[in-house]
């Protein structure tokens, strides 16, 4: 539709650039017959005279004219006109004792652009200061001392607000009001840039200030706490705030309503270069917000700086093992450590703290400690991705800290989880210990907020890694505030899609239990309580066996052997062994003959991958391997013939029918006839089949456990690659680890199939069942790392592949332990997902009753506001209480919102 009128859109724009049918008009204000002057930021178009538009711009002197030469509009200031800005009065009030800006050249940073003025201080004997003439028109001084730079609080706002939203820079912000005012290069603009920077960063510190009260503490600024200006969550429990008065005196069972859930995490984009010093950029606040107090933090970290880091003994922690090698080259922070609201994604007050190298223990400990001084909480939930190694030591480690940090553990339940998404790169038992799925009290937190926060703040890096040391800690606070406010807004909409989606659930997965239970009811009912007894005792105790675990031993190519290797020795000993050859017996051959297939796939792999331009060494080296392979198979292939006769007949005939009957086959090619290769061809005794069978199950296992283990390696390389190596060379030498991975991980999933492959054609002749749900035909999209997601998943829908699912097979699927075993844990996930998500459904009602009480405890405390602020004069008096009272109501606008917003749902929270 729009390309249909696009001719008339352009013909309009193109006669805005003359006097369109204003060509022979007067001025509209006085009549003058030739009037040349028209605004670019008035509403309408108009020609007036010089005089008449510098009249009627005195009210908006920062408009942007045009002159009209005779052939086109050119650019004009008011400045040009001699229109004189007169501050410290009323307007059209004539100033007895006016005093010019210095060199009456002043600069007011608009929207509009950046505009050289005239200005007229009012020096009359009781005229205010030069700063207070200027904030009182909402312009913005750049200096305290004889200011000739000032920003338009407008600007200031339209900045901020869009640096949040954008991560738009000051650099690029200016550099846009710069070809603003002049696009062409041809007028020299004023630069400001240095003086705009400055200003930001006082307009975000009193925003600050002036948001969280301080303007109305009798006490003063000078008096503000540590955290005290921190946007606080209103969904977590504050004693005193959002509460009820007898929390403390719940009974135990139902403390859980109370906890407090944290998240620890680290961030390695938000690193700052070598700039600047803490002397000469100190921080505008001294840990008002969400960093620590900079100078107490920094002695303390100098103290500890012998101290070394524990390594750990899970899998894949590089956060630990490598805290001493990351790289810190030309930077003064490698990164941010945080403390979160693990269910709401807020910031906490004095959790945020530069990391110097690495994520090390003893700063994650001081932001640890630092923001739980805010908390008289008797319920702890602790979040972090190396939870199963940092809370080892945790609490020998506080002793090093000051009395004023030391937290009382012991009359505390304290809980630590390791987060959903990263718990499956850990060890098996971190997977059930440390899982938010299996304890209680938790609802379905997932413990990765933090993660989800760092997208939004990141692209701020590019700007504050070369800021001061006191300038970025201020910017970051800033974003950091505007991050919890605009969560806080959005609570009426977040809570209830949270509730909305829980109910249902909840409803769901108690459902499928009841049907579970009521289906293990007749055949295991007395077993079903013992679980019940199992997982109750291990939930109020962690010491106890978990009843999440399987208990059977992991079968293995090597356990099977033994075991083969002692049945044979009973069988000599009571005299009904059948071997054949005094120096293999049946197990024997089989597992040699399954070595030889794995020697052959090797050299098969090696020769592949030789390439056309194999060099005589590499070809002599094959030839070698190829020929001692082959003298092993000969000697093995004539003892074969002793335990399975129809492998002669069956090699004449495959000779017979080659296209070349003459020649032998290489040693990578040569067909072994195991039983599974013979199958139904010719007669194979059972024994042997047998025995295959058992050795093939147990590689299966072998090769998932490898394949599983080179996936894990794959995954920590390049996790260490991305945030510790730069330079090529570093990286093609980390490109050769993965080179060599890659290589296992094929070998691995080679080996798989070819035991698949055996197992389902012996399966079929033993009438072996059962084994299919642990050892499932692997495709090519099975063989992914835990974190990797399929084309079209998103991580609220993204799904392991199986054969992450495996922990080993739990010896014989026929045997009934180990079946029961499988009902065990199946019944124990069931109980804990029915409980979870009816956890999560108390949480949210528990946690929309906090935020609607905290509104409305911070609208009361608005309310007393209005007569605490020490005032100097009834001008003062009207802007605090005014402010006060929109503050006050403004929470409580927000709480009737939310309130009727979530109303209905809540009705249905307690309907069965």
């Amino acid at each position: 539709m729009w390309l249909d009128h696009r001719s008339l859109f352009l013909e309009e724009m193109l006669r805005l650039e003359g006097r369109g049918g204003l060509r022979e008009a007067p001025c509209s204000s006085c009549g003058n017959a030739c009037p040349q002057y028209r605004c670019q930021d008035c509403f309408g178009v108009d020609l007036r005279c010089s005089s008449c538009i510098t009249v009627a711009h005195q009210r908006h002197p920062l408009h942007r004219l045009q002159k009209w030469n005779g052939d086109y509009f050119e650019r004009v200031t008011l400045k040009s006109l001699g229109l004189r800005i007169q501050l410290g009065h009323a307007l059209n009030e004539k100033c007895p004792n006016p005093r010019r800006a210095f060199n009456d050249d002043f600069v007011v940073i608009d929207s509009y652009g950046i505009h050289e003025v005239l200005v007229d201080f009012c020096a009359c004997a009781k005229g205010d200061s030069h700063i207070q003439q200027l904030l009182r028109m909402s312009w913005f001084p750049s200096t305290t001392a004889d200011p000739k730079t000032a920003a338009t609080f407008r600007v200031l706002d339209e900045f901020h607000l869009l640096s949040f939203e954008s991560k738009v820079s000051a650099y690029e912000f200016y550099s846009a009001l710069m070809r603003g005012t002049d696009n062409t290069g041809l007028t020299r603009v004023k630069d400001r840039y240095e003086s705009f920077m400055r200003m930001i960063r006082e307009w975000r510190h009193l925003l600050m200030l002036k948001r969280f009260g301080r303007g109305h503490d009798p006490k003063g600024v000078k008096a503000t706490g540590e955290g005290e200006c921190a946007v606080l969550c209103p969904a977590c429990p504050h004693p005193g705030k959002n509460l009820p008065e007898d929390w403390e005196n719940v009974p135990l069972a139902k403390r859980w309503i109370y906890a407090l859930f944290i998240a620890i995490d680290a961030n390695f984009r938000l690193k700052r270069k070598v700039v600047s010093t803490n002397t000469a950029d100190p921080g505008l606040s001294r840990g008002w917000a969400y960093f620590v107090e900079e100078d107490t933090y920094k002695q303390f970290l100098e103290d500890k700086m012998d101290v070394p880091q524990e390594k750990s003994t899970c899998s894949s922690h590089n956060a630990v093992n490598m805290a001493d090698a990351k790289t810190n080259r030309g930077l003064a922070a490698t990164g941010l450590g945080t403390i979160d609201c693990a269910r709401h994604n807020m910031k906490r007050p004095n959790a945020v703290g530069d990391l110097q190298k690495g994520e090390k223990y003893v700063n994650m400990d001081y932001l640890f400690f630092s923001t739980l001084r805010h908390s008289s909480l008797q319920n702890l939930n602790i979040s972090y991705d190396i939870a199963c190694q940092w809370h080892k030591k945790l609490w020998q480690r506080m002793k090093g800290f000051p009395l004023s940090m030391h937290f009382n553990f012991v009359s505390r339940a304290v809980s630590f989880f390791v987060p959903k998404f990263h718990l499956p790169a850990h060890i098996e038992k971190c997977q059930t210990t440390f899982s938010f799925n299996f304890k209680r009290g938790v609802g379905r937190t997932d413990g990765e907020a933090p993660e989800r926060g760092w997208a939004n703040i990141n692209p701020v890096a590019s700007s504050t890694k070369e800021m001061g040391p006191g300038a970025r800690r201020d910017t970051l606070d800033d974003f950091f505030g505007d991050s919890n406010w605009k969560k806080i807004v959005g609570l009426g909409t977040t809570m209830l899609r949270k509730m909305k989606e829980a109910l249902p659930e909840r409803a769901n997965q108690q459902a499928a239990l009841n049907d579970l239970e009521e289906g293990l009811k007749d055949e295991y009912g007395d077993i079903l309580n013992q679980w019940r007894l199992q997982v109750e005792a291990w939930e109020d105790d962690q010491s106890q066996p978990n009843p999440f675990e399987r208990n059977a031993d992991v079968v293995t190519l090597a356990s099977v052997r033994l075991a083969l290797a002692k049945e044979e020795e009973s069988d000599l000993q009571s005299g009904a062994s059948l071997a054949l050859h005094e120096d293999c017996s049946p197990s024997v051959l089989i597992s040699s003959g399954l070595e030889l297939e794995e020697q052959q796939r090797r050299l098969r792999v090696d020769k592949s991958g030789c390439g056309i331009h194999v060099t005589d060494n590499q070809q002599g080296k094959l030839l070698e391997r190829s020929n001692a392979l082959q003298r092993r198979i000969d000697a093995w292939s004539k003892i074969q013939e002793l335990y399975m006769p129809n492998v002669v007949a069956m090699r004449l005939l495959d000779k017979s029918t080659s296209a070349n009957a003459t020649s032998v086959p290489a040693a990578e090619t040569f067909n072994l006839r195991l039983p599974s290769q013979i199958g139904r061809l010719a007669p194979c005794d059972e024994r042997l089949q047998r025995t295959e069978w058992r050795l093939r199950y147990a590689q299966g296992h072998d090769a998932l456990r490898s394949l599983r283990s080179n996936l894990r390696a794959q995954t920590a390389v390049l996790r260490y690659k991305d945030r510790n190596l730069r330079g090529q060379g570093a990286n093609t030498r980390a490109r050769s680890t993965l080179k060599t991975i890659d290589a296992r991980i094929d070998a691995a999933a080679s080996k798989y199939e070819g035991a698949h492959k055996a197992l389902v054609i012996l399966g079929g002749l033993l009438n072996e069942s059962g084994w299919q749900s642990s050892l499932r035909p692997l495709n090519r999209q099975d063989i992914r790392s835990m974190s990797d997601l399929l084309w079209g998943e998103s991580e609220g829908r993204r799904k392991l592949s199986w054969i992450w699912n495996m922990r080993g097979a739990a010896g014989s699927e026929k045997d009934d332990n180990g079946a029961l075993e499988d009902m065990r844990i199946e019944w124990c996930k069931a109980r804990a997902r029915a409980m979870r998500w009816g956890e999560e459904v108390q949480l949210l009602q528990e946690e929309m009753r906090r935020i609607l009480a905290f509104l409305r405890w911070e609208a009361a405390r608005w309310d007393g506001r209005q007569d605490d602020a020490t005032l100097t004069n009834a001008e003062h008096e009207d802007g605090c209480v005014a402010y006060a009272k929109r503050q006050a109501d403004l929470r409580r606008h927000l709480a009737s919102s939310f309130e009727a917003r979530w109303a209905e749902t809540l009705a249905l929270v307690d309907v069965d």
